[in-house]
């Protein structure tokens, strides 16, 4: 066996110098494939769905995949498989889960700017629950219930008010003033107004701290809040909860971080949850298949610009947003193993001076033509991308096991153009 890369669960490794993915060559898949594309370990999902739901045996729960880390049919079937529910935010995300194969009932409907359309798709589908972020939404909603003759199942999404360690602003949810969920103190006068509507059931609360969170205390904390506001509603005779959603943000490792204790996870936040009674449900993304991916990147020139070198590939900012966005870590090698090393900009062919994977890296010393990985990219990879410079969006591929197939096509310029109208049809006075 060759040696394992230290990343997941261990399924990328060299063989003869050659990184693999599970059983496959990364370079048989780029000779077929083509370059960028994003490669997914199917044992790496199945490895991080059975370790949480280990972590949860002692409490009945159930997993929702939140489908905006990554919305790949294929991923969605094999996770439908092992036995998940999802979580979407929009009408195109329940679209797709839909079309996965997942009943209503397997379905939470989040996000917090539903619009009307999106609700009524929501009660058309019969989803488990919507999870609500204000009055004015529940008020919405309870009308378009009546209008289709319907009951709309609802869970409050609460903003604890905690806040907490992550990696960037812009992945925290939860902190005091944040867009997301009801204000902690405005949640029973909320939870009034739902069991009182005619045509809303209150059947959970919700919460979700944000992303990549390593600590467990925020978690704790969130937890508790949530069980003191499920016995107040409780003391006022609301008998109708049976959720206690507790989001997701489980860090993944990208360089050396340490990872959230599972069984430590489990000790701390089972007990509270299982006084309430309620099923427990959480909504892992990048836990699930943030470390399962790699994007796969041709060298097109090697060059040097004020005295650094420069390596430009076929795959940037449109393929891989993170590192520009969120100044976020993404470790780089070369598919086949270089001996000498070098330090160079890892950039991409868009035209912006922010396109880029990595700065002052160093790596192995790679030539136009050569394949480099770029790892822990199974998350907000391929959904973030897009056709700026008018660049068709990347294949997406699946392996499992020595089997590899292309889930998702390479698109075609043809694609870039399919919605403009050649011929519009035009509104108001003419001239």
């Amino acid at each position: 066996m060759g040696q394992s890369v230290l990343t997941g669960t261990g399924v990328f490794r060299r063989e003869g110098g050659v990184l693999q993915c599970e059983g496959v060559s990364l370079e048989a898949i780029a000779a077929v494939a083509g370059t960028p594309c994003y490669v997914y370990s199917a044992g790496t999902i199945r490895d991080r769905y059975a370790q949480l739901a280990g972590a949860l045996t002692d409490v009945p729960h159930r997993i929702h995949y939140t489908l905006k880390a990554n919305a790949n049919a294929a991923i969605l079937r094999l996770l439908r498989e092992l036995g998940a529910g999802v979580d979407v935010v929009s009408g195109g995300e329940l679209h797709r889960a839909l079309r996965a194969g997942f009943r209503g009932q397997d379905i939470i409907f989040g996000g917090v700017g539903k619009t009307a359309q999106e609700l009524r798709e929501g009660l058309e589908a019969d989803v488990l629950f919507f999870n609500v972020e204000s009055e004015a939404e529940l008020i919405l909603l309870d009308r378009i219930a009546a209008e289709l003759g319907r009951t709309a199942r609802v869970s409050l999404r609460v903003n604890p008010e905690i806040t907490v360690e992550a990696a960037h602003e812009y992945i925290k949810t939860g902190q005091k003033g944040a867009k997301f969920g009801i204000p902690y103190d405005e949640v029973l006068p909320a939870a009034r107004v739902a069991r009182d509507l005619p045509n809303t059931e209150l059947v959970g609360l919700d919460m979700h701290l944000g992303s990549q969170l390593f600590s467990l205390e925020p978690y704790l904390a969130g937890t508790e809040r949530l069980v003191l506001l499920c016995l107040a509603l409780r003391r006022e005779g609301v008998d109708t909860l049976r959720y206690l959603d507790i989001g997701g943000g489980l860090a993944v490792r990208y360089e050396d971080e340490s990872l959230p204790d599972l069984t430590q996870f489990s000790e701390l936040l089972v007990p509270g949850v299982a006084q309430t009674g309620l099923q427990l449900v959480m909504e892992p993304g990048r836990f699930m298949v943030g470390n399962s991916g790699m994007l796969v990147t041709r060298v097109l020139y090697r060059k040097r610009s004020g005295g650094k070198e420069h390596l430009v590939c076929d795959a940037g900012m449109t393929e891989l947003l993170r590192p520009s966005h969120y100044n976020a870590y993404h470790r780089i090698e070369a598919v086949r193993a270089r001996s000498e090393v070098m330090v160079a900009d890892v950039v991409g062919p868009v035209c912006e001076s922010g396109d880029f994977l990595a700065l002052d890296r160093q790596l192995e010393a790679v030539h136009p033509g050569d394949l480099l990985a770029v790892f822990d990219a199974g998350a907000y990879g391929y959904v973030m991308s897009s056709n700026y410079n008018a660049r068709p969006r990347a294949a997406e591929v699946l392996v499992d096991g020595d089997r590899w197939a292309v889930v998702t096509a390479r698109e075609r310029y043809e694609d870039l153009v399919r919605h403009e109208l050649p011929d519009p049809e035009w509104h108001g006075k003419e001239r």
